[in-house]
C-alpha cells in the first residue's frame, strides 16, 4: 500500500523538475504539436485516473504522437530537461502505473493504432503500442488466427506487454511474457532499438525482450510489438459447472491440472460474484460457487476433454453441467465474466471499488481462497472473488465507503492480510495487475535485498536520471 505522509510529500517535491525546465519542455511541445498536445485539465485528469487506493496524480501535459520517431522526439525534449516521462495506453491498469507522481508528460499512444505486418505462415504479426486486443482479433479474423491473451478489459498491446497481462486464456496459452516475440522502444536517451528479431527462439545474448516485458513503462516507450499468433480451433465447448463449495471448485481445478487435461479456460466466481452477475448480466445462474470452462480444439478432443473435466467434477460434488453450444451463448457467457468489475457495483451501489489479484501456486489456492473468504466475513467487508483459477491467480473486488475512517481501517487491514497471506504460500503479491505504485511496498518481502539491489541496478543503467515512469515499481524509500 502506498502511504501519502508527510516524508513522501517532501520527497516528491523535491524529485519534481524545476518550473523553468519543465515550462521549456511544454513551450515546445505545444509548439511541434500543436492540438495533439493538451494542458486541459480535463484530459490531464483523465490521464491520472486510477482504481486503488493510491490517489491520482496528474502529469502536467499530454502529448499525443503517431509515430515512433515523434515519441522519441518527445523523450528526447524530455531528457533534455530531465522531466518524467509516463506512457499510457488505454488507462485500464489497476495500481496507479499512468499517475505522475513528480508531474511530467503522458505520452499517449492511442493514436499509434496500425497493425504493421501479419505474417500469417510463421504465427505471428507487428503491431504499434495502441492497438487492442479486440481490434487486432477482428483484423486477423479472415486469416484464421487469433491473439489469445485476453485480460477481459479492451487494453491496448502496448500497456499489456508494458504489465506482462495475463487473463482467462493464460492456463492454455500463458502470459503476455510467453507471446511477446520482440519489441521496438524508445529509450530513456530518446533512441529507438529492438530487443530481438522475429525468430521463435534465440540464444543471442541478455533477453532484453523479457526485461521489457512487464517493466512497466520504467525502462523505456514502447512503440511496436511483434507477437506469437495463434490458429482459430477448429471446435470450442464452453459451460458453467456449480460447486457444493469454494473448496471444491478448486480442488476440481487443481486435479483438472494436474490430470494434464489442456482446458482453454478454466474460471471460478464465488457465490456473491455470481450473484453480482445475475443481477448485472441477467444470467439467472443458481448463486453458488461457480467454474467457467472452455475446451477447444478438434471435435473429438473436445469431447473427450469435456468428458474427462466431468468426471473430475462430479467426483467431488461438481454438476450438472450447462453446456453452451451455441458462439452467441458461449460470448455471452465470457462477456459476463468480463463485465465482473462492473457486475460488483450491483452488490453495494454507490460505493467504491479497488480490485486486486494475487497468485499462489495451485496446490495452496484452495487454502487461500477459502481463509480470505474467512477473512472477509470476520471483517465485516464485501468482496466478491473471481479468478484465472487454473494458474494459481485470483482476483477480488472490494467495496467500500472512503467517508467511513471505521471502513477504510479495515479496509486497509484486510488488503495487508491479504498479501501476505499470498506471500506466506509461496506466492506473489499480483499476479497479473502489476505492481506500479499500489504495491512497490510489497517488494521488499517477495524479493531478497539483492534481487532489489539488481533491480535498481538495471534502473540505474538504463534511465540513469530516473525520468522513465519514475516512483513504479521499486519502492521509493530504498
Amino acid at each position: 500500500m502506498l502511504i501519502h505522509d508527510a516524508a513522501r510529500e517532501a520527497h516528491v517535491a523535491a524529485r519534481r523538475p524545476p518550473a523553468a525546465a519543465l515550462e521549456a519542455v511544454l513551450s515546445a511541445l505545444a509548439e511541434r504539436f500543436g492540438n495533439r498536445f493538451s494542458r486541459n485539465r480535463s484530459i490531464l485528469d483523465q490521464h491520472a485516473h486510477t482504481r486503488t487506493q493510491v490517489r491520482a496524480e496528474a502529469p502536467d501535459g499530454v502529448v499525443f504522437p503517431h509515430s515512433t520517431a515523434e515519441v522519441a522526439e518527445v523523450v528526447r525534449l524530455c531528457a533534455a530537461q530531465r522531466v518524467p516521462v509516463i506512457p499510457y495506453g488505454t488507462g485500464t491498469s489497476l495500481e496507479g502505473h499512468v499517475n505522475a507522481p513528480y508531474g511530467g508528460i503522458s505520452i499517449d499512444t492511442s493514436g499509434m493504432n496500425r497493425v504493421l505486418a501479419v505474417h500469417a505462415e510463421d504465427l505471428d504479426c507487428v503491431v504499434e503500442p495502441g492497438v487492442t486486443r479486440k481490434a487486432l482479433n477482428q483484423h486477423l479474423r479472415d486469416h484464421g488466427l487469433f491473439f489469445p491473451i485476453d485480460p477481459g478489459a479492451d487494453a491496448s498491446l502496448g500497456g499489456m506487454a508494458a504489465t506482462r497481462a495475463s487473463g482467462t486464456s493464460a492456463v492454455r496459452y500463458g502470459t503476455m511474457k510467453d507471446n511477446v516475440l520482440a519489441l521496438e522502444i524508445v529509450t530513456p536517451q530518446g533512441e529507438v532499438m529492438q530487443t530481438s528479431r522475429r525468430a521463435r527462439k534465440s540464444s543471442a545474448g541478455y533477453d532484453l525482450t523479457r526485461l521489457m516485458v512487464g517493466s512497466e513503462g520504467t525502462l523505456g516507450v514502447i512503440t511496436a510489438i511483434t507477437l506469437k499468433l495463434s490458429g482459430i480451433p477448429e471446435a470450442t465447448s464452453a459451460g458453467i459447472c456449480p460447486f457444493p463449495t469454494v473448496k471444491a471448485a478448486c480442488d476440481a481445478t487443481i486435479a483438472t491440472i494436474q490430470s494434464g487435461i489442456p482446458v482453454a479456460r478454466i474460471e471460478l466466481l464465488d457465490a456473491l460474484q455470481v450473484r453480482a452477475c445475475n443481477l448485472y448480466s441477467h444470467l439467472g445462474l443458481p448463486e453458488v460457487p461457480m467454474l467457467f470452462v472452455e475446451f477447444t480444439g478438434t471435435p473429438a478432443s473436445v469431447a473427450e476433454q469435456t468428458e474427462a473435466f466431468g468426471a473430475i467434477a462430479e467426483d467431488l460434488g461438481g454438476g450438472p453441467f450447462d453446456w453452451a453450444t451455441k458462439a452467441e451463448d458461449r460470448s455471452r457467457l465470457w462477456q459476463a465474466r468480463h463485465d465482473v468489475y462492473w457486475a460488483s457495483f450491483t452488490l453495494r451501489p454507490g460505493a467504491k471499488i479497488i480490485s486486486t489479484d494475487l497468485c499462489v501456486p495451485i496446490s495452496r489456492l484452495a487454502e487461500c481462497v477459502t481463509a480470505t473468504q474467512a477473512d472477509i466475513a470476520e471483517t465485516r467487508l464485501v468482496a466478491p472473488i473471481v479468478g484465472h483459477v487454473g494458474d494459481g491467480n485470483f482476483h477480488l473486488g472490494l467495496l467500500f465507503d472512503d467517508t467511513d475512517p471505521d471502513e477504510m481501517s479495515r479496509v486497509d487491514a484486510f488488503l495487508d492480510r491479504l498479501v501476505r497471506r499470498a506471500l506466506a504460500m509461496e506466492g506473489t503479491c499480483t499476479g497479473e495487475h502489476g505492481v506500479g505504485q499500489g504495491k512497490a511496498g510489497y517488494l521488499r518481502e517477495e524479493h531478497p535485498p539483492a534481487a532489489l539491489a539488481m533491480m535498481r541496478a538495471i534502473k540505474q543503467a538504463i534511465d540513469p536520471q530516473d525520468i522513465m515512469n519514475p516512483g513504479k515499481i521499486l519502492p521509493i524509500d530504498g
